[in-house]
């Protein structure tokens, strides 16, 4: 009885798989009065899949059915867990205010489940190299880094010290990008395509990339926010190639110099592949890939009312003036 119900199981998850697959064959990608394929809707890239390997995977790129279900229950029950009603009877940790930490997980909208493409489902988001690691840092970038953080002790000689995120400049992490990639919360963004351009809104700050299609770069004496982006089509795919970046702008401290290359395809109604490739000599030994599957996302995007109601920035120069003056009087 149990061999023959494991035979007609898996009879039907093949079955089911093979009809699935067809499906994935048989999609056309829409496409728009001028020819262009149809990316334009609302995405989200949120996931529980780490940007770098974790070193148990060792060289394996996918996970099994088994530990990707076993990722969304242990994400899942750690929201549950922190939305759990605290208990009054707790004993209270010595200090002057009891310790009621940051924003709860229900508010950061991670994402819950592991990236899913091409029926894998992702140890890391990196895929090239084949260990899913960041390359690592030339002698040039560390000393870079270094000569940074001494610019920056105390990040509080003024506003313009403090990250381009809490000064909503630009979105937390790399959010905006490119690359574009999930960060703590409002992982979401709008796409609208018109003959020419392509404009991607990410929810995160508000920040919207312009990318013009079949253009020529601007002059590399320009720097922009989110670099300068020329795009193509290459058949259903989005070919988008940014350069020129602001130098207050990197990712993991990237130079000036950083090409990122993108690559957003439409497989299915309610999803994009997203891959993307940097490279920066400078900064990095070696290129690397990664990717990311951007899924259909039901809601309308929000205004990022950025600083309203925030007080944190100017609280902290009114702190650090007020540190200077006590040490000033001190030296009297």
């Amino acid at each position: 009885m149990r061999k023959s119900l494991h035979q007609a199981f898996g009879i039907a998850a093949a079955a089911f798989l093979i009809q699935v697959g067809a499906q994935a064959a048989d999609y056309k990608v829409p496409r728009l009065a001028d020819g262009a394929p149809d990316l334009q809707g609302n995405w989200s890239n949120a996931s529980a899949t780490p940007m770098d390997r974790p070193s148990v995977f060792g060289m394996r790129r996918s996970l099994t059915e088994a530990e990707a279900t076993a990722i969304e229950k242990s994400e899942l029950e750690k929201v549950a867990a922190d939305a759990a009603p605290s208990d009054p009877n707790a004993k209270q940790v010595a200090g002057p205010l009891p310790p009621v930490g940051n924003y709860n997980l229900f508010w950061t909208e991670r994402g819950m489940s592991a990236i899913k493409i091409d029926g894998e489902y992702r140890t890391s988001i990196i895929i090239d190299p084949p260990d899913g690691r960041t390359p690592g840092l030339t002698k040039e970038a560390m000393q870079r880094r270094t000569a940074g953080r001494i610019k920056t002790a105390g990040n509080a000689d003024g506003p313009e010290q403090r990250s381009l995120g809490e000064r909503c400049l630009l979105s937390f992490g790399s959010s905006a990008g490119p690359p574009m990639l999930p960060s703590m919360y409002n992982s979401n963004y709008t796409i609208v395509q018109a003959p020419g351009f392509v404009v991607i809104e990410a929810e995160m700050v508000h920040d919207a990339r312009i990318v013009r299609i079949g253009d020529k770069h601007a002059p590399a004496s320009i720097r922009k926010w989110m670099g300068d982006s020329v795009g193509h089509w290459d058949g259903d795919s989005l070919v988008i190639e940014t350069k020129y970046f602001r130098p207050d702008q990197n990712y993991r401290g990237s130079s000036e110099d950083m090409v990122v290359t993108e690559r957003l395809t439409r497989v299915a109604k309610d999803q994009i592949n997203y891959r993307f490739t940097i490279n920066d000599p400078g900064t990095f030994t070696a290129p690397f890939t990664g990717e990311l599957a951007f899924t259909a996302y039901p809601d309308n995007l929000f205004e990022y009312a950025c600083h309203e109601g925030n007080y944190a920035l100017a609280g902290i120069m009114l702190g650090a003036r007020e540190e200077e003056k006590a040490k000033e009087a001190k030296q009297k």
